[in-house]
This record gives structure tokens, sequence and C-alpha cells, in this order.
């Protein structure tokens, strides 16, 4: 006997208002894309259309790339991102075991502190640094990108919460076969928590990727400028603004974080509903 399925009116509710959402979301992306497709005639045209007459992305790229310097841009970005992660991850895997699994006096305290931490942002902040890296001559180099961002109270928080959810008959079976506790922290506490890195290897890296502020007041040298500093190329007061290289740069830029999401998104996604358990 065959049934009919009905359908959920909730369901169906449900599943437009996401792909409303997603439209929003995407609507940039979209409109970024089919700028970098176009040539200048079309861009400045008052017909309004998504898909090219004439396709111009590859003259876009080439332009780009011949008027900003990307690969070197690109190659920066790489160095400073994964030099950030890798300082964050030495400390903030350290400390969010203490917070999580360790007993002393005062560890509510500075949980406490570390939540006020989240509150602050780097804004508020960046003048007493900027001043701190002048004095020890730190400007102007990947010292000073790197430097104030080795501390994540973010990724403490991320990491403790995930810790938190470990049994403690783990951690008490490995002191037992003779290990230190830094050594349960890398051996035993780190593999079990891949997820949680990279839910916090995605946030680290496109936040100081995407990073415009921080480089553009601590740089000098073209030399050293991260990727978004790269849109400044296509800016021209006097002759305006050459919107298609700017937009297939733009694509350039933000195309390894896409392909970096895609990739890490199952572990990004248990990393986040992990963190959330007891």
């Amino acid at each position: 006997m065959i049934t009919s399925i009905r359908p959920n009116p909730w369901a169906m509710l449900r599943h437009a208002v996401l792909l409303c959402g997603a439209l929003i979301v995407l609507t940039p992306f979209i409109w970024m894309i089919s700028t970098a497709s176009k040539p200048p005639s079309e861009i400045y045209s008052s017909d309004v259309h998504l898909i090219p007459h004439h396709f111009a992305l590859w003259e876009n790229l080439r332009e780009a790339f011949a008027k900003a310097d990307l690969g070197r841009f690109l190659l920066n970005g790489l160095i400073v991102t994964v030099s950030i992660f890798v300082l964050q991850l030495l400390i903030a895997l350290p400390a969010a075991y203490a917070l999580a699994k360790l007993r002393f006096v005062g560890r509510k305290t500075l949980f406490a502190l570390v939540l006020f931490g989240i509150l602050i942002p780097p804004q508020a902040t960046a003048i007493p640094v900027f001043l701190l890296l002048h004095q020890i001559g730190a400007l102007d180099s990947y010292a000073a990108l790197v430097l104030p961002f080795t501390i994540s109270v973010f990724g403490i928080f991320l990491m403790r919460q995930f810790f938190m959810t470990v049994p403690d008959d783990l951690i008490d079976a490995a002191r037992m076969d003779g290990i230190s506790e830094f050594g349960i922290v890398w051996r035993v506490m780190l593999p079990t928590a891949l997820p949680a890195v990279t839910a916090f290897g995605i946030f680290s890296v496109v936040a100081h990727w995407n990073d415009y502020f921080w480089p553009l007041i601590v740089l000098n040298s073209q030399q050293f400028y991260t990727p978004p500093l790269a849109v400044a190329h296509f800016r021209n007061a006097e002759a305006g603004t050459n919107y298609g290289p700017l937009m297939a740069a733009a694509l350039v830029i933000i195309t390894p974080l896409v392909i970096a999401f895609l990739l890490a998104q199952r572990r990004f996604i248990e990393g986040i509903t992990f963190t959330g358990l007891k």
C-alpha cells in the first residue's frame, strides 16, 4: 500500500528562510565575480546585468597581476597567518589544558579574565601596541604583523571548552604511564582536539588574512604587504577606480579561504558543536 507523503509547511518555511538568507549572503560574491568578468564598458554601463556580454575575467586578472604583485602579497599573507596560528596554538593549548583539567587556586578567576579579554577589541589596544613595537624597532616587518596576535583569548576559551568534554580517566591513565603534563597536552589532548583546532584555525586564518586595519598602520614597505592591502593599488582618486582588476584581485584573495573552508568544513562543524558539550 502506497501512502502519500504530505509536505511539512514549517519545514518548507524554514528552508525558504534559509535560502533567502543564503541568497543575501552570496549576493556580494556573485556581484564581485560578475564585475571581475566584465570589461570597463559594461561595468560603467547603465544596463545592469550579472552575466557579461563579453567575458573579460582573464584580461582583468592579467591586469591585476601586472599592476600589483599579488603573488608576493599572497605569500606574505600565508607567512603571517600560518605563523600567528602556530604561535597561538603553542600558547592556547597548554593554557586551556590548565584551565580545564588542573586544580589550582584562582583557576576560576583566571578563566573569568580570559572571558573578559574576549570583550576587548583589538582597536582599543592598537596605540599602545604600536608604540611598543616602535620602541623595540619592530615596525614595518613580519614581527609587527605577528607578535601582537600570538595570544588568542578566544582560542584559549574554545580549547578549554573542548577539553572539558575529555574524560578525566584518559588523563589519569596517561599520568599513570609516566607522561608529563606537557606530554599530555601534545600527545593526548591535541589529537583529541583536532576538530576544535580546525575550527579555531578557520577563525584565526580568516581574521588575519582579511585584516586591513593593522597592516595598514604598521607597514610602510610594499614587500611586507598582506592581501587586503592589494586593493589599494586599484584606487585612484584622480583617474577613478579600476573596478574590473580590483574585483579580479579580490577574487584571487578570497579563493584560498573558500577552498580551505570547503576542505575543513566537516571538522569545523564538529569543533563548534563539541565545544558546547559537557
